[in-house]
């Protein structure tokens, strides 16, 4: 992880930044359309503070979301947006340090709080803090372990990276002791670069999975460790560090000074599931803790991955005392979140799938867990490497081997950024050539447009679609919608 000190520009990293004041009441977000960034807005807002801010480019659905919620947002960057003077700014990650709201805010020693400073600042302090982290399964974990609070009558507050699907949100206040936050080790801010987790307070915390990514941030999967275990040396000997056992390098972290369980899908951990049925509606298994056996459990979502996430949240909840029927009815009834496994429609009898996952492991968990819930159908596995971590050359032989077990291979080919080396950037064909020697056919794209063409040709009645991106992938979603169903 990078030190302010490291960057050519520190001068205007590193400056005195003045407290927020008590009597805070006007807070300005610069970026506010971003999906942690939209969500601090509606919780700040929830509390009862005037929230405005800027983005550049604002499109739904956190700008019809915003809208709704009455906070105000200009489109594009001004000086003249942050008039009348905020009492506080908080800067978005993806602010840079010559951005004209941020020079300003420094110029006029307005206080500034990053993203997560501003979480701990205004609603962690006085709360429970249960923290999931984890490279891969942190959204889906963070939204099983509140739904399961829910769904026992606990109203826990939560900030969660993605929307549940049957709050059609992704935060809230709540009124009960535990606030569950996803907690991403991406860096906070333009001039705050600690893991956002750290700022976390975590009392009871899981780790789902240790792989090395964010090579845009981290130098060295030793610097990535290094930020997990800054992270489970904040747990008080009175909470509680929830591992995955199947996961060597979280294993590792046992040298916290915390309790420890584990979790995983041999019997050899605190906690266990093991599988009695399989199906299109999800996965039947049952619980062990600590030995007890707990009985049957539903989890309506299909992959070992996700099973081993419902494990996870299922040893918190426990912790927190939810009994063995309330984890049942909750892991029974959980929606799922937007964007993870989310079925859009089946016209024409082609199935559409829409996930969250771009992490090479992510990529082959998705593709595996979709061809156990559809079996027998051709998996059309389409996939935009878009995060600056995932164009990058490290990745180009973990996702040659992440398609193996789909019928065809859909890239778009990343595009170069003025961030970008190309010595580090990523070769499509060098993937492309991997995945077709594990006889999976594989083609790339320059567009959304023409691969949503050559997607038309290809596919038949009977086929699953599955389209993995962690961005927009430019409408791609609605335009294969709309295009099958005109042609059904």
């Amino acid at each position: 992880m990078r030190n302010l000190s490291d960057f050519a520009d520190a001068d205007l990293r590193i400056f005195d930044r003045p407290p927020p004041n008590p009597d805070t009441k006007d807070i300005y977000m610069i970026g506010i359309c971003g999906t942690g960034m939209g969500a601090l807005a509606g919780l700040l807002h929830e509390a009862g503070y005037a929230v405005r801010g800027s983005d550049s480019g604002v499109y739904p659905p956190m700008s019809t979301f915003l809208e709704n919620q009455g906070i105000p947002v200009c489109d594009g960057y001004s000086e003249k947006n942050l008039m009348p003077r905020p009492d506080l700014v908080i800067p978005g990650n993806a602010c840079v340090p010559t951005h004209p709201e941020a020079a300003l805010a420094r110029q006029q020693s307005l206080p500034q709080l990053s993203l997560p400073e501003a979480l701990h600042h205004f609603f962690l302090q006085d709360r429970r803090s249960l923290v999931v982290a984890g490279t891969h399964g942190k959204t889906t974990t963070t939204g099983m372990l509140v739904h399961l609070l829910r769904s026992a009558g606990r109203d826990p507050g939560f900030l969660v990276g993605g929307v549940l699907r049957d709050l059609e949100q992704s935060f809230a206040i709540g009124t009960a002791p535990q606030f569950v936050i996803e907690g991403d080790e991406y860096d906070s801010a333009y001039f705050d670069k600690k893991p956002k987790f750290l700022h976390y307070a975590p009392q009871v915390a899981i780790v789902t999975s240790m792989e090395f990514d964010h090579a845009d941030i981290y130098a060295s999967w030793k610097e990535y460790q290094e930020a997990f275990e800054a992270f489970t040396d904040l747990i008080p000997s009175d909470g509680l560090l929830v591992l995955s056992g199947d996961d060597p390098a979280a294993v590792k972290l046992r040298t916290s000074a915390a309790p420890v369980l584990t979790y995983g899908l041999t019997p050899y951990h605190d906690v266990t599931g093991q599988v009695t049925h399989t199906s299109d509606q999800g996965v039947e298994f049952n619980l062990h803790f600590q030995g007890q056996d707990l009985g049957s459990m539903r989890l309506p979502m299909s992959g070992s991955h996700n099973l081993r996430n419902a494990l996870a949240a299922s040893a918190v909840a426990l912790h927190e005392g939810l009994t063995r029927d309330e984890i049942a009815c909750g892991l029974a009834s959980f929606p799922g979140v937007k964007r993870r496994q989310e079925i859009l429609g089946e016209p024409g009898g082609i199935l559409v799938v829409d996930d969250f996952a771009h992490h090479p492991t992510a990529v082959h968990a998705t593709i595996q867990a979709a061809k156990e819930r559809w079996p027998g159908r051709r998996l059309l596995a389409v996939f935009e490497p878009r995060s600056n971590s995932s164009r990058r050359k490290v990745f180009e032989v973990p996702y040659g081997d992440a398609f193996h077990e789909a019928s065809r291979a859909y890239l778009c080919a990343p595009p170069f950024r003025h961030n970008d080396v190309q010595e580090h950037f990523m070769d499509i064909q060098a993937v492309l050539q991997r995945i077709r020697v594990t006889g999976t056919h594989a083609e790339s794209f320059v567009s959304a447009p023409t691969l949503l063409e050559a997607l038309l040709e290809d596919a038949q009645s009977g086929d699953v679609i599955l389209i993995m991106s962690n961005g927009s992938f430019s409408g791609l979603h609605q335009k294969l919608l709309t295009a099958l169903s005109q042609g059904a």
